[in-house]
């Protein structure tokens, strides 16, 4: 039989005279014996498997917290990264700001775009500030 909550009563020198479960039947002999003079605890079974589970929970949260935390947002960078390296001449894009342009040239730390086509005015920008390719 497997115990959980134990009430348990000591007197002055750390002896148990009475230990049993919460329920009410009675705790077995080994409880009811002399605990260790220099603690102040109870000596109280274990229940393996509770640990067990309490181990796989906290993997658990840690392998979540991983996919939440660092997956995610790697791979939408990655995602960005690729978009910016296959951007060409005469890709109509649109900013981090929501200005709308046509790429005239691609350098490695920054691109030239084209926003009115009646005055020819060129803007140059960071490629992380490339939000995405319109047809």
């Amino acid at each position: 039989m497997e115990y959980g909550l134990i009430l348990a009563q000591a007197d002055q020198n750390t002896q148990v005279i009475k230990a049993e479960d919460i329920s009410g039947s009675a705790a077995p002999e080994a409880m009811t014996k002399q605990a260790d003079p220099n603690s102040a605890t109870v000596p109280v079974r274990k229940n393996p498997k509770a640990q067990w589970t309490q181990i796989i929970f906290i993997v658990l949260l840690f392998v979540l917290m991983y996919f939440m935390l660092f997956r995610g947002p790697k791979k939408r960078q990655k995602q960005q990264q690729q978009m910016v390296q296959s951007l060409k001449k005469n890709d109509r894009v649109q900013t981090v700001g929501g200005i709308l342009g046509t790429v005239l040239e691609v350098n490695e730390n920054e691109i030239t775009i084209k926003i009115d086509e009646s005055n020819n005015t060129k803007i140059k920008v960071l490629p992380s500030s490339i939000s995405k390719v319109i047809g």
